[in-house]
């Protein structure tokens, strides 16, 4: 088991990578990645991302970065769990520039509606800390959720119903859980 990774292990990873690759590409941070970034948490277990698209070489920089560092890493986004929202690319915020590739969140309503369907306390405290910061907003959120929910026939273990729920009982709690 690697140790925890903090911003310092999530900031020389980036800086490694963006060196090590053969070209450019994107990188799209999710989890508690992005929470160490925006700093609601100070570690994590590990680096969830997506390679969009993949900068060439990534995964065999990766592959040495990960035990160089010390850091676990994973390939886990929103999309490996739900419909992709529409335009998540456009909303996914810069982090960094490191050599030819650039660093940013995935989507943070994407990230909100995967961690609310799969429920976990983390998860909402992180959905939690997203509106506190305004980086979502109750009702964009309750769009993008109508906008998949036709989609989540192909999500078996999803139920449609239950995830509304959640996603009503999380908002009616919060300031303006209306707007």
């Amino acid at each position: 088991m690697r140790g925890l990774l903090d911003r310092d292990k999530l900031e020389a990873l980036m800086r490694a990578l963006g060196a090590a690759v053969r070209g450019p590409g994107r990188v799209y941070f999710t989890g508690g990645a992005s929470a160490l970034l925006e700093g609601w948490r100070n570690s994590t277990v590990d680096a969830d991302l997506k390679l969009d698209p993949e900068p060439p070489g990534a995964f065999e920089a990766l592959r040495r970065l990960k035990d160089e560092l010390d850091v676990n890493v994973e390939l886990a986004s929103p999309d490996d769990f739900l419909p992709p929202l529409p335009g998540w690319r456009e909303r996914s915020r810069f982090v960094a520039r490191h050599g030819p590739v650039d660093f940013l969140h995935y989507d943070f309503f994407a990230q909100a509606l995967a961690k609310i369907e799969r429920g976990y306390d983390r998860d909402l405290e992180d959905v939690r800390a997203m509106l506190r910061r305004d980086l979502i907003q109750p009702v964009p959120l309750r769009r993008y959720f109508a906008a998949i929910e036709p989609a989540l026939v192909r999500y078996p273990q999803i139920d449609a119903d239950v995830f509304r729920h959640k996603l009503e009982e999380l908002l009616a709690e919060a300031p303006h859980g209306q707007d």
